[in-house]
């Protein structure tokens, strides 16, 4: 499914209607250049998941947790990940596959832990149409 949202209000609003939908266990895979509006996705989803607390981007500490949503929501940001192996040391598998929600942004770099079933989320700029413009693309993999 392919999305175009014009202003940065509409990207927080297409996160917020998937964050609505969203159930525990569910990964998603958070795609985008730097400055492209992952975080404002994020804050859209995070949202939809009745968290009304600041969402910010977790760069340097990898993973924060929201939990005072309908579900935790696991936010990860591997971007300055040295190893997959630091992702064990923080206990990924207990958020993947827990009782919350899990977000990932810069998830190719720790592509072999993820699931099968990964919802994965492209977001792309192009200035030819607007500055704000982006292209969301949202691709749901069922496991095999």
């Amino acid at each position: 499914m392919v999305y175009e949202t014009e202003k940065p209000e509409e990207t927080f609003e297409l996160g917020k209607k998937m964050g609505a939908k969203a159930k525990k266990g569910e990964v998603y895979c958070l795609e985008g250049d730097l400055g492209v509006g992952k975080t404002v996705f994020t804050q859209g989803f995070a949202s939809g998941l009745g968290i009304s607390g600041p969402v910010n981007s977790p760069t340097f500490t990898i993973l924060q947790q929201y939990e005072d949503g309908r579900m935790p929501l696991y936010h990860f940001d591997v971007y300055r990940i040295g190893d997959v192996e630091e992702m064990e040391e923080i206990g990924y598998e207990d958020c993947f596959y827990g009782e919350g929600v899990s977000l990932i942004e810069w998830p190719s770099l720790v592509k072999e832990i993820l699931p099968e079933e990964a919802v994965w989320i492209k977001i792309e700029k192009d200035l030819g149409k607007g500055f704000d413009y982006r292209k969301i693309t949202v691709e749901e993999r069922q496991g095999t």
